[in-house]
């Protein structure tokens, strides 16, 4: 069953919360589970496998989502790295994926414990039919005491619509499934103030604030077999704590500590309230269609969290939208402030731009002088640039 909705306070929370979650989403990359040599590194995955079975033991909920079916499928293949063309790696995932989930059914199965594989695509995020149908099947999973194995679908998905990693695709999941909390295993342990490898950076310990973050320097390239930097990584906890899911980032070996609620790598704590899901699929899963660009008076009323956006606080618009279509809603400077189901199309909105809805209403007639994004279809949306 879904766990008891608890609204989290934000700045809250503690490790103690993640060792106490009901249900917890862990992520492992392909750095963690491969060998120098690209290939699967079996007594990695069972060693992550045996601590998460013993969470299971203990009457708690678990949630793997994997990277590595690429990864797996190098060697068999006799590649000499992760391929570079797309065709080739979607090859390589397709021999890897079923070698990878094979591998985790026996080790999950010498627990006595069942897996079931999940793959997605952002399809089935951005379209509401898919995403509910996504969430319903994680749900019977985890109610007929499965483990799901998560994963991106690889063999389909393309360079324009694919996730990228599988850090955003578990921060999603997070809220998918209402878990308590998210563990993201890398092979660095935790966020450091600095590129870890130059002397004087430090650990550090919690995020209690996006304005802890402030001056933290961090790459964008994970390993040679990953997708994903440290950048995927902060990305996928910002939307897991905006989100209400406390989280922490650690090396891969620090599993059994992490979900302990022991100090390793680094916590990030509640800076949202649980919203709904419909809410997350606007802020983070949606596709979105285009960019409204907003004078400095309407960033602020939007950021106020109570104000719809009218016409009269837009400057320009760009891309091509329908009526119902999710669009970015960002500063002069380009800075997403948040995401909106828009009221009008594309084609519509030049005309209204600028204008009081009084002067609408006289000039075009009723029905023009409503909200762009009323204030129940727009979310907030914290440190991410816009696409331009």
């Amino acid at each position: 069953m879904t766990p008891a909705a608890v609204t989290p306070v934000a700045g809250t929370g503690s490790r103690a919360d993640v060792a106490a979650a009901e249900r917890v989403v862990v992520k492992i990359g392909s750095s963690s589970l491969t060998g120098a040599d690209g290939l699967l590194d079996v007594d990695a995955l069972h060693r992550l496998v045996d601590v998460l079975a013993a969470r299971r033991a203990e009457g708690k909920q678990v949630v793997l989502v994997t990277s590595g079916a690429i990864a797996a499928g190098v060697g068999p293949l006799g590649l000499t790295g992760r391929p570079k063309d797309l065709a080739t790696a979607q090859a390589a995932a397709s021999v890897g994926q079923g070698l990878l989930v094979a591998r985790y059914a026996q080790a999950f199965g010498a627990h006595g414990l069942r897996v079931g594989q999940v793959l997605l695509t952002v399809e089935d995020t951005v379209r509401r039919g898919h995403y509910r149908n996504a969430q319903r099947t994680l749900e019977t999973l985890l109610d007929l005491g499965v483990v799901p194995i998560v994963n991106e679908n690889d063999t389909v998905a393309t360079h324009e619509i694919r996730f990228g990693d599988n850090d955003r695709l578990a921060a999603l999941v997070s809220h998918l499934v209402r878990a308590d909390g998210m563990v993201l295993l890398t092979d660095v342990d935790g966020l450091y103030d600095a590129p870890p490898s130059q002397p004087g950076a430090h650990r550090i310990r919690e995020v209690r604030s996006p304005a802890d973050l402030e001056g933290v320097e961090v790459t964008g390239r994970g390993s040679s077999v990953g997708t994903g930097g440290m950048i995927t990584k902060l990305d996928a906890v910002r939307i897991a704590s905006a989100s209400g899911v406390a989280a922490v980032l650690a090396r891969s070996d620090q599993v059994a500590a992490a979900l302990a609620g022991e100090d390793v790598g680094t916590f990030f704590a509640i800076t949202g309230k649980r919203s709904s899901r419909r809410r997350l699929w606007i802020g983070y899963a949606a596709r979105s269609q285009g960019r409204l660009v907003l004078d400095a008076g309407a960033v602020r009323a939007v950021q106020g969290g109570r104000a719809s956006l009218l016409p009269a606080g837009v400057v320009s618009v760009e891309g091509e939208f329908d009526t119902g279509d999710v669009v970015d809603l960002v500063s002069e400077e380009g800075r997403v402030v948040a995401r909106g189901i828009v009221a009008f199309d594309a084609a519509e909105l030049p005309q209204l731009l600028g204008r009081s809805t009084h002067e609408l209403r006289a000039d075009l007639g009723e029905g023009y002088d409503r909200e762009l994004v009323h204030r129940d279809d727009l979310v907030l949306v914290r440190g991410r640039r816009s696409a331009s």
